[in-house]
């Protein structure tokens, strides 16, 4: 079965950097789609970054664009999220997703698209 772990989440002051890590085990995942999204308390879960795993094409939110990188290990079978340059607005539990299949190839920034989600590592940042 797959298996999303996430780790890396912690407590970080204004204008600092964080990088969570996403493990998945129980597949191969060369042709997932996978994604992190973050829901902060009393709002909807939205998308951050997605990342085609067989090319490593990426795709973001306009909101992290130009301060957040996603990114793959092969060999390690992880996803990271490396965020720069963090504002009180990013403080959320941030969740890994993976998406097995897409009619189109296309990447989703939709939570229903996807199949399987780690249980979340959470982000505080400190203004």
């Amino acid at each position: 079965q797959v298996q999303l772990v996430e780790s890396g989440g912690g407590l970080v002051q204004a204008g600092g950097s964080l990088r969570l890590s996403c493990a998945a085990s129980g597949r191969t995942f060369s042709s997932y789609h996978m994604g992190w999204f973050r829901q902060a308390p009393g709002k909807e879960r939205e998308f951050v970054a997605a990342l085609k795993w067989s090319s490593g094409l990426t795709y973001y939110a306009d909101s992290v664009k130009g301060r957040f990188t996603i990114s793959r290990d092969n060999a390690k079978s992880t996803i990271y999220l490396q965020m720069n340059s963090l504002k009180p607005e990013d403080t959320a539990v941030y969740y890994c997703a993976a998406r097995s299949f897409s009619r189109t190839g296309l990447m989703s920034l939709f939570p229903a698209d996807y199949d399987y989600w780690g249980q979340g590592t959470q982000v505080t940042v400190s203004s």
